[in-house]
């Protein structure tokens, strides 16, 4: 009982500390009685199969974590307008047992090489898990640590030089060190030891924070220009009208939304007009080799022709036909015949000139992309989820491209909806030359919940990493201005067919994190494979004497 207690804490105080409702002060000893558990299980207990006593706790500890903070999944729907199991299900599910395997291998590691290596490797397994989830098909970095404090960006201003992984390993050290503090007043009931453990616990949680604020009072970095943008909130219900609304109406009403929130002064232009993700057209998509033929986007031109400098950039369904020799892998073939692959894209339009498209490239799990196709179809079958989009994998771009803006210094990074959720990801636009960053987003799917709240916030944490001004479209909420800083200096209530209209600031320069990105990550994995390959060399040592 006194086993399941402490795990109960642990999840109670990792559910409390999340974005947006939660105080992310908690974090800093959420895992401290698990921590405390599993040692009194693996010390004192009389358990004879204690390492499934250590998952099955953390299991329950990880499972409760994922469901307080990411239950909104079940605001997903399928065709039939009832709400989506499997959406919420499996995610927590999974990710509940991949926290508890990396648990369960410090667990073992700490058996065989003692506690303080075994918290050395915890850290960096956790890390190096955390990596696994910002790259592979299942990715799903949703709660990784660092994302816990984007609602407090005066506290996290040196996301700016380490990102939000370097978050993640401030909030490990710190519970660790927690953890050894309290297990070494109880092993020698030192005072003086207690006090210098948590006075540089204290130092540890404080230090950062007081850069941070430094950083964030100091902040003076001089922007080379500024654009006016429009942010169009069209409304569209993604289960009903996006699928059975006239594609032709679905833009008319976007355009008119457009026209009746442009600024009534005719000395102030609209240098960007910013649509959502996938905000035409409607149900199917645009052909890519027809983009200059197509009677929706020159529609956008016609309306751009009217605002002489103006250029609309917004999400769009779109594909490309191939031939038999050159066929991508996740295209698929038509009752025709022919081969199409799909895509989730953004694009820059302008009068008399060439439609510019880039392909999003972090696609949801399930939704967007069927995680490692060839190994798991055979086995599943077709498993994908049908919330009313496409139920094929899509394609991707490599490369993060950059819209130009040749009427002035603009240079828009298209982001699109899931992708604003990876930093190191994102440094890539920035890198390629972008000075701001333009996210086109969804945010209707799960309905009032905390799923579009955290995912606007998590938003914050780019703007940090990156220094640039983000305008954030949204579907249904919430479109936002978010400065350099991370703070929102505009934003829109969800569920309202609105428009924001922000001046966002151009900025030059790289960050440490964008030069650099997840540095410490990558020196937590080289930690852990030490680690792993000094304990493997051990032991073969040992067997031989």
């Amino acid at each position: 009982m006194k086993y399941l207690v402490l795990g109960l804490i642990s999840a109670v105080l990792l559910s409390i500390s999340w974005p947006t409702y939660g105080i992310p002060f908690f974090i800093f000893f959420a895992l401290v009685p698990l921590l405390v558990a599993e040692h009194e299980i693996t010390k004192f207990s009389n358990i004879k199969r204690k390492s499934l006593a250590v998952f099955g706790l953390a299991y329950l500890v990880f499972m409760i974590w994922n469901i307080v903070t990411t239950g909104w999944l079940y605001g997903s729907k399928n065709p039939d307008g009832t709400n989506s199991i499997p959406a919420v299900v499996l995610p927590v599910l999974a990710n509940s047992l991949l926290y508890s395997l990396v648990f369960l291998a410090y667990h073992w590691y700490k058996k065989i090489q003692g506690t303080y290596w075994g918290l050395t490797f915890l850290v960096a397994a956790w890390m190096a898990f955390e990596k696994i989830h910002l790259s592979w098909e299942f990715t799903w970095p949703w709660l990784n640590l660092g994302n816990v404090f984007s609602e407090y960006p005066k506290l996290i201003q040196w996301y700016d030089t380490l990102g939000a992984t370097g978050g993640s390993f401030w909030i490990l050290l710190v519970n660790v060190f927690a953890f050894y503090t309290l297990r070494t007043w109880e092993a020698g009931r030192k005072r003086k030891e207690l006090i210098r453990n948590s006075s540089v616990l204290v130092l540890g949680i404080v230090l950062p924070m007081l850069i941070s604020l430094i950083k964030y009072n100091s902040f003076n970095e001089k922007p080379i220009g500024q654009v006016n943008v429009l942010l169009l909130q069209p409304e569209l219900d993604p289960y009903n009208e996006k699928y059975q609304k006239d594609s032709l109406q679905i833009l008319n009403e976007l355009l008119e939304l457009a026209k009746k929130n442009s600024p009534q002064d005719k000395n102030i232009k609209v240098d960007y007009y910013i649509g959502p993700e996938t905000s035409v057209p409607g149900s199917g998509s645009i052909s890519e080799t027809g983009f200059e033929q197509s009677l929706l986007l020159n529609t956008i031109k016609n309306f751009l022709s009217t605002k002489p400098g103006s250029v609309f950039a917004t999400g769009i369904s779109s594909h490309k036909f191939f031939t038999d020799g050159n066929i991508p892998k996740n295209a698929y073939q038509t009752s025709q015949g022919s081969w199409v692959e799909s895509y989730n894209s953004a694009v820059q339009i302008i009068p008399h000139q060439k439609v510019e498209v880039y392909h999003k490239g972090k696609l949801v799990p399930g939704v967007e992309i069927f995680p490692y196709m060839n190994t798991l179809k055979p086995i599943l079958g077709d498993a994908m989820l049908n919330f009313g989009g496409t139920v094929a994998s899509l394609g991707i771009d490599d490369t993060r491209k950059v819209f130009t803006n040749p009427f002035n210094k603009g240079k828009l990074a298209p982001i699109i909806c899931y992708e604003s959720v990876y930093g190191e990801f994102t440094t890539e636009y920035v890198k390629n030359g972008a000075n701001f960053l333009a996210i086109m987003t969804n945010d209707s799917w799960w309905g009032v919940t905390q799923g579009h709240k955290q995912l606007l916030s998590y938003a914050r944490l780019r703007a940090i990493e990156t220094r640039r001004e983000i305008a954030r479209s949204a579907n249904s909420g919430i479109s936002a201005h978010i400065n350099a800083k991370g703070d929102i200096e505009g934003d829109t209530l969800y569920g309202d067919r609105t428009a924001l209209f922000a001046k966002i600031n151009l900025y030059e320069g790289q960050t440490f994190y964008v030069r650099t990105g997840d540095l410490l990550t990558r020196i937590s994995i080289f930690v852990l494979g030490f680690l792993i390959v000094y304990t493997l060399i051990k032991k073969i040592q040992n067997r031989k004497k």
